[in-house]
């Protein structure tokens, strides 16, 4: 009995990409704003990414498609059907405008209409992530009862995926509050459900100093995706830089985190986070990208 290593069966179709057995993905907002969702979908599919994540942030556009009709849901789910390019998780950022820790109870009600919407965005859509802005408040000081609410709000967003069967996953984030697999971890011990995972940012978990291998370690059986992108670091003076750093430029040994992850068994999706910037060709800026990560990956595997 288990003779055989994971390795020595043959999956799926037997295919290997660069990535090894890992889905790749791109962010939402990566590729130009200006293409309706059939050409942004079909350019996923020529860059030869596995998914997309979509993108529901603070802006009122974008929290407006909480509010689409059941017509253009269904356009989406055609375009992600017709071109073979599924729509496996979700940025939630919209928390960060309208936090569960909001002392602003206007605010906090927001926020759960927020999360209950995008959970029925996500069985609409097939959706299996949803990643959660881990912020107890963001434009707001942060305090005993902010965090209480933002524990309550999380225990509650929890138990309304679960119905569901949404997978709900922290994000570890750009300020102190929430940014090591420590600190979610003290979050899902309390809330004790397999819906509430983490989904750490490989960038954002370097940039704070973290012992970056002891909290992948930490997270294995918690991680159920994972952001990729570049950051500076943080330091005694300087807040550090967590979006638009080229990869390669900053402070994340990604072979290092990719050869931890693999060696804790990790065989879940990644996904490149970047922003797309007026002006460039985003086909070749994200091809490249995609390159350059490949490459680590392959450094990590010995190649």
């Amino acid at each position: 009995m288990f003779k055989k290593d994971f390795k020595d069966y043959n999956i799926g179709n037997g295919v290997v990409d660069m990535l090894g057995n890992h889905l790749l993905g791109i962010y939402e907002k990566a590729l130009n704003p200006e293409d309706n969702w059939y050409r942004r979908l079909e350019k996923v599919k020529e860059l030869g990414f596995d998914f997309i994540e979509i993108c529901i942030d603070e802006s009122d556009d974008r929290l407006a498609r909480l509010e689409w009709t059941k017509e253009e849901r269904e356009e989406l789910r055609r375009a992600s059907y017709q071109t073979g390019i599924p729509i496996l998780s979700m940025c939630l950022s919209g928390h960060r405008r309208f936090p569960f820790g909001s002392a602003d109870p206007v605010k906090r009600k927001k926020a759960y209409w927020i999360m209950e919407k995008a959970i029925d965005f996500a069985v609409d859509l097939g959706i299996r992530t949803i990643q959660l802005a881990g912020y107890d408040v963001y434009y707001e000081e942060s305090t005993f009862d902010s965090r209480r609410l933002f524990f309550e709000g999380l225990k509650w967003a929890t138990a309304q995926a679960a119905r569901k069967g949404v997978m709900l996953a922290n994000e570890i984030m750009d300020t102190a509050f929430l940014n090591s697999i420590t600190k979610h971890l003290f979050y899902e011990k309390q809330i004790a459900s397999p819906w509430l995972k983490v989904y750490p940012d490989v960038g954002n978990l370097s940039a704070w100093g973290n012992d970056v291998p002891a909290e992948l370690k930490k997270g294995r059986e918690s991680i159920v995706q994972v952001h990729l992108k570049d950051t500076l670091a943080v330091t005694e003076n300087f807040g550090g830089q967590f979006k638009n750093v080229p990869f390669g430029k900053g402070c994340v040994d990604f072979p290092l985190c990719f050869s931890i992850l693999e060696k804790i068994g990790y065989t879940g999706p990644y996904l490149i986070e970047m922003w797309y910037q007026e002006g460039q060709d985003d086909m070749e800026v994200v091809g490249n990208a995609k390159a350059w990560i490949e490459k680590q990956f392959a450094i990590a595997m010995g190649g």
